[in-house]
Formats: structure tokens, sequence, C-alpha cells
């Protein structure tokens, strides 16, 4: 096997392994196997992935000795919902996979995210391993353990903490993404970059990625895979990560899901810099540079929707307590802070941050 792949691992309980580099999936099932020993694999993948890569995992799975099956569900956000749910549960059960079997969720967040949380339902749960297909999944979505689907009143409502028992990101699949898919991943490693590490937004600001994907992966797994040991089930500093959420996951819902779940982060993240600039909270000039970048990646860096219907929108999100919410606030570069407000002062938050 390569020596080009970068290993990073996962210290939950039980632990994993986050594989990152070229040719994965033509040999994943070489990889899994020592893992997952004898088993049946089920394959989920969307319709747009699927004439790409699944006969690809579906052969190499069958040469290491695993026997298969595959579901494919329609492409998008708007079928990450209970219905497209209860049809995969429905397969596996069709397919009689036992609790020694194992689901391989095959594509990007919406098909990690089901699949994920079809794995932890089914039978009370089943393992699951990650093959991410794009940047979003492979930076940031396909690791951690959230697993959901949406609900009418907003974006992953109902779901579970599963962690997964692999997960391999194969680099080959990103040469294939269109360029608002892959700026829709950038969007989550900007994002990250703004949390912990300003080299690594540095690589995105003349809007060129050139350096090697697998270093921007690898650094942004390692970065998650520490906050995820220390505080798996979000109940403190996992929060952080959401950075550009409550406003982007609101943007998600007020567009019917139309807008990429990215490109609605990436206006979170530069609605929230101007608001805390704005309000005093940076430590210095902060916005402009983020929504410089932003921009330089094809990204939006603001709405139409106003910030009451916003705020509206944000009620059902999950950093909500009461008659509180938390949110994750830009200091400087390289460094957020969570700031836990009334929910009433939302709308402002929000209204400072659409005038910047």
């Amino acid at each position: 096997m390569s020596d080009s792949i970068r290993t990073i691992p996962v210290g939950v309980a039980p632990a994993y392994e986050v594989s990152i580099g070229p040719g994965l999936l033509e040999t994943c099932g070489q990889r899994l196997k020592p893992l997952l020993g004898e088993c049946r694999v089920a394959v989920i993948t969307d319709s747009t992935v699927a004439p790409l890569y699944l006969e690809t995992v579906l052969q190499s799975l069958e040469q290491a000795g695993f026997a298969t099956c595959s579901h494919v569900f329609p492409a998008g956000e708007g079928h990450k919902t209970l219905s497209t749910l209860s049809d995969l549960l429905e397969f596996l059960a069709s397919q009689h996979l036992t609790r020694t079997d194992c689901v391989a969720a095959l594509g990007g967040g919406v098909t990690g995210d089901m699949a994920g949380f079809a794995a932890a339902v089914y039978l009370r749960g089943i393992r699951c391993v990650q093959l991410p297909t794009t940047l979003l999944a492979a930076v940031d979505s396909s690791v951690g353990g959230k697993t959901a689907v949406d609900l009418t009143a907003g974006k992953n409502l109902a779901g579970a903490f599963s962690q997964p028992a692999a997960v391999l990101c194969d680099t080959d699949c990103l040469k294939s993404l269109p360029a608002d898919v892959f700026a829709d991943g950038a969007a989550e490693a900007i994002k990250t970059g703004v949390l912990c590490d300003e080299t690594l937004f540095a690589l995105f600001e003349d809007g060129t990625l050139t350096a090697d994907p697998g270093e921007v992966i690898a650094r942004c797994i390692a970065y998650k895979a520490g906050v995820v040991e220390r505080d798996e089930k979000e109940l403190g500093e996992r929060k952080l990560l959401n950075l550009g959420h409550t406003v982007g996951h609101a943007i998600e819902k007020c567009s019917g899901f139309t807008i990429p779940h990215g490109h609605a982060v990436a206006a979170g993240l530069a609605i929230m810099a101007h608001s805390a600039e704005a309000l005093g909270w940076t430590e210095g000039p902060l916005a402009e540079r983020i929504a410089a970048c932003l921009e330089r990646n094809g990204l939006p860096t603001g709405t139409d929707y106003t910030a009451e219907a916003l705020a509206q929108a944000s009620l059902s999100d999950k950093k909500r307590a009461g008659d509180t919410i938390t949110v994750v606030v830009p200091r400087r570069m390289g460094e957020c802070e969570l700031k836990k407000l009334p929910v009433s002062e939302l709308p402002g938050l929000i209204a400072a941050g659409l005038e910047g």
C-alpha cells in the first residue's frame, strides 16, 4: 500500500483511524478486511456518486472477500429526510444484515449523515465506515460521529452520535468535483483556519489552492479529532466547530435547503465576523479579511434573508438551551470563543452582521 497515505487516529472509544491519500477507494477492500473481518457490507450512496465510484468500491470489497449489496438514493439535501432514512432501513432489513455486518457511506455529507444514522439505529447499531468523496465530507462531516436527518423545523434535528469504524478519504475523488462543490468544502476548511490555524486560512487567501489537498484535509481532521476526543458529545469545546453554523443553518432552512451547506456556512461565518467586530468582540480588524478570502473562493458573504427571518429559523438550533443560545465568536485569526446570549438578542446580533 502507498507510502503517501496519511493516517490520523481518533482517540474515542472505540478508537478509529482516518486515512487520507490517493487510490483509497480502489484498495478499500484490502484496507478494511483486517478491521471488519468476515461480514457483509452494504454500500449506501446517492445518484450523483453511484455512476462515478460505486462499481469501483463494490469490486474492491468483493475482491477482498466481502459479500456486498448496495442502495442508491436521490442526491441532494432535499432528500436528507425521515422518508429516505426509512427507505435505507427497509433496505438493510430486506438484505437481512446482522449486527456483525457493516454499512459503507460512499459520498458527500448528506450520504455520510444518512448512512451513518441508518447504521446507528438499525438493530440498535451496526458498524459504519465512511468513504467521503467531497472536500466538505473529507475535511469535516465524515469524522466525529455526528449523524442526522433534517426535519421540517430545521437541519440535523434528528440524529445520533455514532462514531465510524474507519474513514478512508480518497483524494483522487476531489479531481472530479465541480468548482462550486469544491468551494463548499473550502468553506469548512477556511472555517477551521479561523478557529485554530492562521497558516491554514492563508492557504486559501489567493483563491487558488496550490497546497496538497491531502495536507489540508489532514490539518483539518487533526484539529477536529483532538476536539472530538476531548468533547465527543458536544457539551463544551466541540460547540466551537459550529462557527458560522447558527446563521448558516438558518440560511439553509430559509432557502428550503436549496443553498448548499458550505455556501450557507460561508455566509454565516462572514456575518458573524462582521457582527463580532461591530460589537467590539474582536481584538482588531478581522471581518474584511475573512470576507475577502471567502469571495476569492467563490463563496457568499451575505444573504438576502432578514435578520428576523434568520433569527426565527435559528430557534431550533441545537446550541439553544431554554431562553439562551450559544454562538461562536471569532476573536482573532486562529482563536474563537463561545458566548451565551438571550435568544431575544439574536435578531440584533445578526442584524449587526448583515450591516457589515
